[in-house]
């Protein structure tokens, strides 16, 4: 009997390459090792479960046994992975062993908290996952006013879904405007005029110092000596790729989990995916490149070795009352922008040195324009 496929993992991208595997072979075993449900979802939908007044239930697409049925894999729910033999090709759950003969770490990433002051930094909140949604949600409808600490992509489609279900929100962002490793400050502010209309303090260049508690709620102070009482504080300030079994099993860590083109790790039959792994120097936390490693992946788990190939990336920014996409470099070495702008929205394109097209950044009901551009871009790079 073949030793089987087994996936660390029941997120987005574990699940994508499962869906990826069966579409042309339904026989091959796979086992599935989820901490949680192992229940399916798209998690960027968590970007708007207050405002549509969802709970986590309906959020679910698909629930685990559902899924393990529906695409043939065994499903290990509420179990914990404790370590990997890469020698020996075991892993260890739950105290039992059990053998792969190709092993995928799809481990994902946990919310980045800053290091505050206080007694109340251990009652931050976080929303990554389904689980901390169901564990965050009854607060959340319970407050009345909301500090959101991040102002980056995540942060800012939180804080504006947060107003739209009618909270008072504080978003808090060290750097001088909104969705600042994505775009210049020039696009970034009709965002900021549009998260100001809908009622949100928009407080840039600052940092949360401490959260201290009170009688009722919390005292967050910051760094430029802002003092705001909210009744939770949610941080969104970036994600931590989730390394720490790869680092117990000595494979190659940095940043995220190393991985080749191929999407192998430092050890032989590993490999990793998504949010965990760390590709040509970069973590991708993005749906395409999620989509394009299931596919890669997929072929080679089957006896086709396929090496990933990294095409420009679109970004979609799911901010509705100032809708944003993006694609290729719009931050790194710019030599300059051309820049329509008129009253459907804004049409930026980024050039380099050598004037060529690198990327561009469509708003409001210029979106519509994002796919001609993205081919566009590809056909120049």
């Amino acid at each position: 009997m073949n030793l089987p496929i087994v996936i660390i993992g029941s997120g987005f991208a574990s699940y994508q390459l499962i869906k990826t595997i069966r579409r042309t072979n339904n026989d091959c075993p796979i086992h599935v090792f989820t901490n949680d449900s192992g229940d399916d979802y798209n998690k960027p939908d968590l970007s708007h479960v207050f405002s549509k007044q969802q709970s986590p239930e309906e959020v679910v697409t698909l629930s685990g046994g559902d899924f393990a049925e529906q695409y043939n894999v065994i499903l290990h729910r509420q179990t914990w992975v404790e370590s990997i033999d890469t020698e020996n090709q075991v892993i260890t759950a739950n105290g039992k062993q059990y053998a792969y003969g190709k092993l995928v770490l799809a481990t994902g990433s946990q919310t980045f908290i800053p290091p505050f002051h206080g007694d109340g930094c251990g009652d931050i909140l976080t929303l990554n996952s389904l689980k901390e949604f169901a564990g965050i949600q009854q607060k959340v409808l319970e407050s009345k006013k909301v500090l959101v600490v991040g102002g980056g992509l995540i942060g800012t489609e939180l804080a504006m879904d947060l107003a739209n279900a009618g909270k008072m929100v504080i978003l808090v962002e060290p750097n001088t405007h909104l969705l600042a490793n994505m775009v210049p400050d020039f696009i970034s502010l009709p965002l900021e005029k549009a998260c100001k209309e809908k009622g949100i303090t928009v407080n840039l260049s600052d940092c949360v110092q401490a959260i201290n508690k009170q009688e009722q709620g919390y005292r967050v102070t910051t760094s430029n000596g802002h003092s705001y009482y909210v009744d939770c504080v949610i941080s969104a300030a970036g994600l931590k790729p989730n390394t720490k079994l790869a680092t117990e099993a000595n494979l190659m860590v940095n940043r995220g989990i190393v991985v080749d083109l191929n999407l192998q790790t430092s050890a032989n039959n590993i490999y990793a995916l998504g949010d965990c792994a760390e590709i040509e120097g970069k973590v991708m936390a993005y749906l395409q490149p999620i989509l394009l490693s299931a596919n890669a992946l997929a072929k080679t788990l089957l006896g086709t070795d396929t090496a990933l190939s990294l095409s420009n990336m679109m970004v979609k920014v799911k901010t509705p009352n100032y809708p944003i996409q993006l694609a290729g470099n719009t931050s790194i070495d710019i030599e300059r922008w051309t820049v329509d702008i008129d009253v459907q929205g804004l049409c930026a394109r980024a050039y380099n040195a050598n004037n060529q097209l690198t990327g561009f950044v469509v708003t409001n009901e210029r979106v519509k324009n994002a796919f001609p551009l993205f081919r566009e871009l590809n056909t120049t790079n």
